[in-house]
């Protein structure tokens, strides 16, 4: 087993990466939460039907255990689906002395976070990541729903108590998923070194073959690097905002598309390559560009925006990112590999950046 500690100015906790975890998570229920009077589950349905049966049959064993599924991905992060979770809570007599387990992917980690952070004013909540794309939203504490004009739009900062990445639960992932999940562990590449990033481009060649020591070296390293940004800005002040290099163009085509439509590390994806292309425009990037489109179109990465979502869609989705500016978008560009920064871009900038993505 290997353990990461994230250190932020609220809370100290372990990220632990493993096979067989479950027991681990009893073992460190009982030592934190001796008095626990319920486990609550927030899970993925499909996830559930999976491995949920075994893992909440362990927990049984000890602890009174009441589940909530949710739909599978971001059709969880609705204010539909929060009220819904809330409602069972409050009907099996969750209380104050309950702790929650998020149980699926990075969507059950934000909806199950927020849950947690607003029911009866906050109750703690441990991760239990199935997905390696989780292994981005699980560490760092940003919680959050949906809105219908923008992702993540109604959250706030809230650090579970611990999470534990079980790496037997990655072997039932689609390529689909696996590839959504590396499109983080890349962003944390460009975010940390060119070392990272070319080992990555070296090994990594197919989502239907995946090493279990080069996944766990991956997610440590990724970890690693979003742990030391949250450790020095826990509420997204300045620097954690480097972590959204790709997002504000990748939510803006994952909104546009419809929640659920394609994949979020896809959409970042997408996203990224935007925020690289107007890098060497604006911060002349260092950076063969068209050989990192090639791998990543190798490996099944679809770049494809459809002609029905303009660019002028895609701006009202930009300027509602989190980032802009008095209605401005401001992205996270690289000076170079490992030099994040945050710029303001013009609107035909933009525009020239959206028709090369559509050239791919």
């Amino acid at each position: 087993m290997k353990q990461i500690t994230i250190q932020t100015a609220s809370k100290t906790y372990d990220v632990k990466i493993g096979v067989e975890m479950t027991n681990e998570i009893v073992s460190f229920i009982k030592k934190t939460f001796p008095q626990v009077s319920k486990l609550w589950i927030i899970a993925d349905k499909e996830v559930y039907n999976l491995h949920g049966t075994a893992f909440s049959e362990i927990l049984s064993r000890t602890y009174d255990v009441t589940t909530y599924l949710a739909p599978k991905g971001e059709q969880a992060k609705s204010f539909a689906i929060y009220e819904d979770a809330i409602t069972h809570g409050l009907s099996n007599h969750v209380d104050r002395g309950s702790l929650v387990i998020a149980f699926g992917g990075g969507a059950i980690g934000d909806l199950a976070g927020f849950v947690a952070s607003t029911y009866m004013r906050g109750i703690p909540f441990i991760g239990v990541p199935t997905t390696i794309l989780a292994h981005d939203s699980a560490v760092g504490g940003k919680v959050a729903i949906n809105h219908p004009l923008g992702k993540n739009m109604v959250g706030q900062f809230y650090q579970p108590e611990g999470v534990f990445f079980d790496l037997d639960y990655f072997t039932t992932l689609p390529g689909t998923e696996v590839l959504s999940g590396f499109s983080e562990v890349i962003k944390h590449a460009f975010l940390s070194d060119r070392s990272f990033l070319q080992e990555l481009m070296h090994s990594f060649h197919s989502p239907e073959k995946m090493d279990k020591q080069f996944l766990t070296d991956c997610l440590m390293k990724g970890i690693r690097v979003k742990g030391d940004i949250v450790s020095k800005d826990e509420r997204e002040s300045n620097i954690r905002a480097f972590l959204n290099i790709g997002h504000t163009y990748g939510h803006a085509v994952e909104s546009a598309s419809g929640y659920g439509s394609r994949t979020h590390g896809e959409s970042v994806m997408i996203g990224m390559i935007f925020a690289l292309y107007l890098s060497e425009q604006y911060c002349e990037l260092s950076f063969n560009l068209l050989e990192f489109i090639k791998w990543v179109t190798a490996l099944g990465y679809n770049l494809n925006i459809p002609s029905h979502i303009t660019f002028e869609t895609l701006y009202e989705g930009m300027r509602h990112d989190k980032k802009s500016q008095y209605g401005h978008p401001v992205f996270v560009l690289l000076k170079d590999i490992g030099e994040p920064l945050m710029v303001k871009v013009s609107v035909d900038d933009l525009r020239r950046a959206d028709e090369f993505i559509r050239q791919l």
